[in-house]
């Protein structure tokens, strides 16, 4: 009987080690099998709905299941908070920081950001009338021969952001702080389809000012550097509902008026982050490491944002945009995957 028991056990054992590399190693790839994430995307269409679907893509080489939903933050801190949502990698900060706060007990931010060396906010001009006046500072707007260049009745009409958009806050509340409300119009709008009428004005050699953000759409229609330029702003200001981290102080910004460096834009960098159910994250660590670990090019992320401009950001044109990017990217893929299934 002894000897059948060992006989068994050594052919167990045997039959183990054999199976091992197969078995262990594919236990190790999916850490995720038989769990399920639920991943939320923001209300806001943008190059952030491709990142998603790389990530989605990325969880789901892990083993888990997946199921995707669209909310806006203010209702995703919610769900996270609650449990309802896992995670979520588009989250706008530093403005979205208040709504943190207030969920920080159950949620949590996950990595430094989803753009590598995050992005900028600031003001823009037309290059051509940039050197035609040498306008080098968004402060020279007091004078209102500069102002006048960008308006019809003397004031400058400057592009601001949609109704609602906490930078078009930051607008208002530097108008006023830089003394230049009595000489520039902030106007808020639409604000894709008040830039598209900036874009073809810029192209036409007409003067055009406007508040904007990199990586965007707008920065690649309006390369800085080549069609416009940042106006450093004469000092750090924002109004109280949006917190800043840092100086807006930004070394290496290409395009910046006068070739300042550092420009001063009108915050410090922002970045979209990763915010997870502090349970949940705590569970998964090949999630916690994944997503340390994925990061875009502003350059890439611009792109992103180009096409979608272009051609509507339909569902097809966002998987065939993450497509596009896995297929020459799939070494950058796969390590993001190996590093994350061996996370502990």
């Amino acid at each position: 009987m002894r000897t059948l028991v060992r006989t068994l056990a050594a052919t167990a054992i045997v039959a183990l080690f054999s199976a091992s590399p197969g078995a262990f190693g594919q236990a190790q790839a999916q850490p995720g099998k038989g769990k399920t994430v639920h991943y939320a995307q923001g209300d806001s269409l943008g190059g952030n709905y491709v990142a998603v679907q790389l990530v989605q893509k990325a969880i789901k080489a892990l083993g888990y299941d997946v199921t995707l939903s669209t909310m806006n933050t203010t209702l995703f801190f919610q769900a996270a908070a609650q449990g309802d949502v896992d995670l979520a990698t588009d989250v706008n900060f530093p403005q979205r920081e208040p709504g943190f706060r207030a969920v920080e007990k159950q949620a949590v931010v996950v990595g430094s950001g989803m753009i590598a060396g995050g992005g900028i906010n600031g003001y823009l001009v037309d290059r051509k009338t940039a050197l035609a006046y040498n306008i080098t500072s968004l402060e020279q707007l007091k004078d209102p021969k500069i102002a006048g260049l960008f308006g019809t009745d003397g004031k400058a009409e400057l592009i601001s952001c949609d109704p609602g958009w906490s930078c078009g806050d930051v607008v208002d509340y530097q108008l006023d702080k830089f003394g230049l409300k009595q000489n520039v119009r902030a106007v808020r709008g639409k604000y894709e389809a008040l830039m598209v009428d900036a874009v073809a004005r810029v192209k036409s050699g007409k003067p055009a000012l406007f508040y904007a953000w990199s990586p965007s759409w707008v920065v690649n229609a309006l390369v800085p550097g080549k069609d416009v330029v940042w106006l450093p702003t004469p000092a750090d200001a924002l109004p109280p509902n949006v917190p800043n981290k840092g100086s807006a102080l930004v070394n290496g910004v290409d395009g910046c008026a006068g070739g300042a460096n550092p420009c001063r834009m009108a915050m410090a960098s922002w970045n979209w982050g990763a915010v997870a159910n502090r349970e949940f994250i705590a569970a998964n660590p090949a999630i916690k490491s994944l997503i340390e670990q994925v990061k875009f090019p502003v350059a890439t992320w611009s792109r992103w944002e180009y096409a979608i401009s272009k051609n509507g950001g339909s569902p097809a044109q966002i998987k065939k945009l993450a497509d596009e990017w896995l297929a020459t990217n799939q070494p950058q893929f796969d390590q993001w995957v190996a590093t994350a299934s061996k996370a502990q």
